[in-house]
């Protein structure tokens, strides 16, 4: 195996970069740490695909990366047979810096290879790509995103025929290839103006889009709640310079909203995010300009859309009069009791329902579940990991789905696509805000309703960065410390079990090893403690950080915070 400096070199030799790159690489040649972060190990290919920061390295997203991953991509295709790429491949894009040159150039590597392709003519939203593999019958769907993540990454998001993120043995089968090829010299390419002149590759646009939006619109579950206040609601939308700009306002006056306010510097396309640090619908600061539109427009409800449009962020107006934000966890259980009391109230829930979130999602959602008689299970995080399990509900005939999300602002519905939607999430929360408007309360109001009814529950997500080849390392030591040894109390109170979702174990302290978890095979630790609460370490997927779940229940909103005060605190050392 070659040391860095090594692959460094072979870089800087190599006749495939362009003079740019040649002079960006030998710009670092005296600063060794910044070559050990390009060069110490490619980007890892996992189930999420790749996602880095752009610049020239083998552990960064270039050209030369996307050609490598996407040649190993077409070879697991071609490696299905004729019928497999003749049914091809779908790419999209976001609004992200080098997005279209990225996904033209895996088109033109897909084609070379003899994979038809269809590419959208510019940005969609992440859900219409995971709608558009199974609505043409695909084998497979690229996308080239980073979702919410800064705007120095980029990402490649890969997709197989039943519309969900790549499965375990594709991804290891992608991965394997580009371990055995050489990033520069393995890939056919062809010219992409020439292949889409011959037919290899067909550019789609709104015909895709009215048919993913037909779709949309039949996931209202009751629009007469929205006709009974259009005149009056109002809604302030933001995409942060991404793919709802289009299809989610579009969405919104379909339903029949008639005052919907896009904030104007936000709608501009633009992969350098000018007006935000962060496009991430979960931070509330991000929304600094959609609030100042919703004061002066006196909207009832700020819907801001992440730059691929597969997360979803909402603000309400609270008692004073100011706008707060409402988390992913409680949009989960708001939006989770809405479905099932519309659906029983318009006679539309199907016989069995089922719905689902992430393990590290609020437990909440079981209680609001199972006291309407809903079958309900956990996954791991991810919608792929939902996907697979409502695809063996249904070769089961044994539930259907009606919701499934996850607290990190994902929501999915529908049988037309197997990924976090924020397009349709959007209408489907606009039509929720709406019925609860008719009634004289705001989705705060409707929030606090449910505590009463299913009692008190309150979340917390901390993000312990770490980054760079030492924070690797420090994350890797952590989670084998928490294994190892792990504490029998968190925050003052007792830890009396643990779960390990790594190998699938239940420890019960004091006794060991009892019992096992329903799946396994993700570095998850799952501590539950004697008053009801939960605290969930593991690694991030797709950043170099350890993200900690603080889950807690209590007697009371004031019970609740201070429960989670107490796992803060001991979580906060963890990073230290």
């Amino acid at each position: 195996m070659q040391t860095f400096m090594e692959e460094y070199q072979r870089w800087l030799d190599s006749p495939a970069l362009s003079e740019q790159e040649w002079a960006e690489l030998n710009a670092i040649s005296g600063d060794e740490k910044e070559i050990r972060e390009r060069f110490y190990a490619p980007l890892e290919f996992g189930t999420a695909g790749l996602r880095g920061t752009m610049k020239t390295g083998l552990h960064n997203m270039n050209i030369h990366i996307i050609r490598h991953a996407t040649q190993a991509f077409a070879d697991v295709i071609c490696a299905e047979g004729e019928t497999a790429k003749k049914k091809g491949i779908v790419i999209a894009h976001d609004c992200r810096l080098n997005g279209r040159q990225f996904a033209e150039e895996a088109a033109a590597v897909m084609a070379a290879n003899g994979i038809y392709v269809r590419i959208f003519d510019a940005l969609r939203p992440t859900p219409e790509l995971s709608f558009a593999v199974r609505y043409y019958g695909a084998t497979a769907g690229l996308n080239v995103t980073a979702s919410h993540n800064p705007k120095e990454y980029n990402g490649y998001k890969v997709y197989w025929s039943d519309g969900a993120q790549l499965p375990p043995q594709h991804a290891d089968a992608i991965a394997k290839r580009m371990a055995e090829t050489d990033l520069f010299t393995c890939f056919k390419t062809c010219s992409y103006e020439e292949a889409v002149k011959n037919g290899q590759i067909a550019v789609i646009g709104e015909e895709t889009d009215e048919a993913f939006l037909k779709k949309v619109m039949q996931q209202a579950i009751n629009p007469d709640a929205v006709k009974a206040v259009a005149d009056e609601f109002r809604i302030v939308y933001t995409p942060f310079h991404g793919c709802g700009h289009k299809l989610v306002p579009e969405a919104l006056k379909r339903l029949g909203m008639k005052h919907i306010y896009p904030v104007p510097e936000q709608m501009v396309i633009d992969g350098s995010f000018p007006t935000v640090v962060s496009p991430n619908p979960e931070n509330p600061e991000g929304f600094y300009l959609a609030v100042d539109l919703a004061k002066k427009v006196d909207s009832d409800l700020i819907i801001g859309t992440d730059p691929d449009s597969d997360r979803v962020g909402t603000m309400v107006r609270n008692a004073d009069g100011e706008y707060v934000t409402i988390t992913g966890n409680q949009m989960g259980v708001l939006l989770l009791d809405y479905i099932i009391q519309a659906r029983k109230t318009t006679g539309s829930m199907p016989e069995r329902p089922g719905t689902m979130c992430s393990l590290v999602s609020t437990p909440m959602a079981r209680t609001v579940a199972e006291a309407n008689g809903i079958h309900f299970e956990d996954t791991f995080t991810g919608f792929k990991f939902m996907a697979e399990r409502i695809a063996a509900w249904e070769a089961a005939g044994s539930f259907n789905y009606i919701f499934a999300f996850e607290e990190s602002y994902g929501y999915m519905v529908g049988d037309y696509v197997r990924d976090k939607d924020a397009v349709t999430i959007s209408m489907l929360i606009a039509e929720m805000a709406a019925w609860y408007h008719a009634k004289g309360m705001t989705l705060l109001d409707a929030l606090h309703t449910l505590y009463e009814k299913y009692g008190w529950y309150m979340e917390k997500t901390l993000n312990l960065v770490m980054p760079g080849v030492d924070g690797l390392e420090k994350m890797q030591n952590l989670m084998k410390q928490l294994r190892g040894n792990p504490p029998t109390s968190i925050g003052g109170t007792e830890v009396i079990r643990l779960r390990d979702y790594k190998d699938g174990t239940i420890n019960v302290m004091g006794l060991g090893k009892v019992d096992r978890t329903p799946y396994f095979g993700s570095n998850v630790l799952y501590f539950e403690l004697s008053d009801g609460s939960i605290f969930i370490v593991r690694p991030s997927g797709t950043e170099p950080k350890i993200k900690v779940y603080l889950l807690v229940r209590g007697a009371s909103a004031d019970d609740c915070k201070a429960k989670l005060g107490r796992l803060t605190d001991y979580a906060e050392t963890l990073g230290k």
